[in-house]
């Protein structure tokens, strides 16, 4: 039976620019790299990065990453001075910065946690919120 998310893999145009920037600008660790990928890290999370065209969501899908409140100003300046690409405002629980990887991926870096969402729509529910 499925026990957890193993890992996730990205398509990008170029792998090196890819690596700099999940590494040098997000702080993931390097595993491993050759010519059409990457293996990186990020805590208990494994990214793959493979050589291919990207096709980047149109939707709301997108990959959201934790850091601590004290974490989250720096963040934000340090990717407005990389030139990073924003794509959403805020406008949920927590603070967030909903930003672009080089090839037009969707990412989020977040403040909370389930826990905090959760205790958020106890006081805020969504419309038609059902308890599971």
């Amino acid at each position: 039976m499925l026990k957890g998310l193993n890992h996730i893999t990205l398509a990008v145009a170029d792998v090196q620019r890819s690596v700099d920037f999940y590494t040098l600008l997000l702080g993931f660790k390097g595993h491993a790299r050759w010519q059409r990928g990457a293996y990186l890290s990020l805590g208990e999370l494994w990214l793959c990065l493979s050589l291919d065209k990207p096709e980047p969501a149109q939707d709301y899908t997108h990959l959201a990453f934790s850091l601590d409140k004290a974490d989250f100003e720096p963040f934000c300046q340090r990717l407005q001075q990389a030139g990073t690409s924003l794509w959403k405002d805020n406008s949920s629980e927590g603070e967030s910065l909903y930003f672009l990887d080089p090839d037009g991926h969707k990412l989020e870096a977040h403040v909370g946690d389930l826990t905090s969402r959760l205790h958020s729509l106890r006081q805020h529910p969504y419309d038609g919120l059902q308890w599971l």
